[in-house]
């Protein structure tokens, strides 16, 4: 849980609590301290591997192969080259060209053009990987990535709906919630499908799953952030 923003400039204390050691099951639960005051709390939990019966998951959805797929700079590419484009969209498609992203990101479905984009439901998908080799030996740095590539326009997914009538004036996360389900390497190609149920009351609840390329479920996500909207100013004058 994000308490208040950490100062990079600052090092960071970390208070560990053993809140339980079992013999199958482990809790710790950490705190991040700046300034003598808690800026993140976590609790993770831990479990022996251990065979089971009870075995079952959703079905993947059905999409192309990220190697159909634009990846981010070219879709960026293709948006700017849009004779109709918006100025104030060919700032921020050039912003955001210009970051240093340490993930491949593929939409699934992107619109075409974002001079006639179309009302959307609060659901995407994208394939994403870590840039470069991180290898197969250690899973607790595949996690790792992993909660950086879920963060990566999550909460994002409940602002489709509203685009044309309003834009953030205020977006951050309040919690995120992850369960790791089967081994991977998130420096392969994974599927994160993202679906807001509900946003009200200043917040959005997003979901998010991430699948393997042969079907498996390996990480499930959740998050609620406050997201503060301003109307969008109309071209007018009149």
């Amino acid at each position: 849980m994000r308490i208040s923003s950490g100062d990079p400039k600052v090092p960071v204390l970390y208070h560990v609590e053993r809140t339980r050691t079992g013999a199958s099951f482990s809790v710790r639960s950490v705190k991040a301290v700046q300034h003598g005051k808690a800026i993140f709390i976590c609790q993770a939990s831990f479990q022996q591997m251990q065979p089971s019966p009870l075995q079952h998951q959703f079905s993947m959805p059905t999409v192309p192969p990220p190697e159909e797929l634009l990846g981010r700079e070219a879709l960026i590419d293709q948006y700017l080259r849009d004779p109709n484009l918006h100025k104030k969209y060919q700032v921020g498609l050039n912003r955001i060209a210009a970051q240093e992203v340490p993930i491949e990101i593929k939409m699934v479905n992107p619109p075409s053009r974002l001079s006639q984009l179309p009302t959307l439901e609060p659901k995407q998908m994208f394939w994403v990987r870590a840039r470069g080799y991180i290898g197969e030996g250690d899973i607790k740095m595949h996690c790792c990535v992993a909660a950086y590539i879920s963060d990566y326009a999550f909460l994002g997914t409940a602002l489709l709906p509203h685009q044309f009538k309003y834009k953030v004036n205020f977006m951050v996360s309040l919690d995120h919630s992850m369960w790791f389900h089967a081994p991977f390497r998130a420096d392969h190609w994974m599927l994160y499908e993202c679906e807001s149920p509900w946003a009200g009351g200043s917040r959005g609840l997003v979901h998010g799953r991430l699948w393997r390329r042969d079907g498996v479920l390996a990480v499930t996500c959740a998050q609620e952030g406050v997201i503060r909207l301003k109307p969008q100013l109309s071209g007018s004058k009149l």
